[in-house]
C-alpha cells in the first residue's frame, strides 16, 4: 500500500521531535550564563591570553628543537621533544595569563567602584540650588 504525502510516519515524527529538542537544549547566548565580569568576556584580556599562549608556544617548539639538535638527537626525536616543549609552554603561558587577568581585572573593578563612590559623595556634598516655589492659583 502506497503512501500519500499526507500521511506522516508516527516514529519519524518523534525522532525528529526530539533532535528539536537535543539541539535547543543546552544552547545559551554568549552573555546569558555569564554572571558579572569574566575573563572570556573581557576584550584585551581575552587578545592578550591568545597572543601570549601563540608566542609562548612557539618559543617552546624552538627552544626545545634548537636545544635537542645540539645534542645530536635523532630528528624524530627532535620534533617529539619540541612539539611536547610547545604543548607546556602553551599551557603554562595561558595558566599565567589567566592568573594575572584575573588580578588585572579585579584592579579595575575596584577602581571604577572607587571613582563611583567618589561621584556619589561629591554629588550629596554639592548645595543644591532652591527651586522657586510655585504660587497657589487663587480658585475662581
Amino acid at each position: 500500500m502506497a503512501k500519500k504525502k499526507d500521511d506522516k510516519d508516527p516514529a519519524a515524527g518523534d525522532k525528529a521531535d526530539k533532535k528539536g529538542k537535543k539541539g535547543k537544549k543546552g544552547k545559551k547566548g554568549k552573555d546569558e550564563g555569564a554572571q558579572g565580569a569574566s575573563i572570556a568576556n573581557h576584550p584585551r584580556a581575552r587578545a592578550s591570553i591568545r597572543r601570549t599562549k601563540g608566542w609562548a608556544g612557539l618559543a617552546g617548539f624552538a627552544i626545545a628543537a634548537a636545544m635537542s639538535i645540539q645534542a645530536s638527537v635523532p630528528m624524530f626525536q627532535v620534533g617529539l621533544r619540541a612539539l611536547g616543549a610547545g604543548v607546556v609552554g602553551y599551557m603554562l603561558a595561558w595558566w599565567f595569563s589567566v592568573m594575572i587577568w584575573r588580578q588585572l581585572i579585579l584592579a579595575e573593578q575596584k577602581a571604577a567602584y572607587e571613582v563611583i563612590e567618589r561621584r556619589r559623595s561629591e554629588e550629596a556634598d554639592a548645595p543644591t540650588p532652591e527651586k522657586p516655589r510655585a504660587r497657589a492659583q487663587p480658585a475662581a
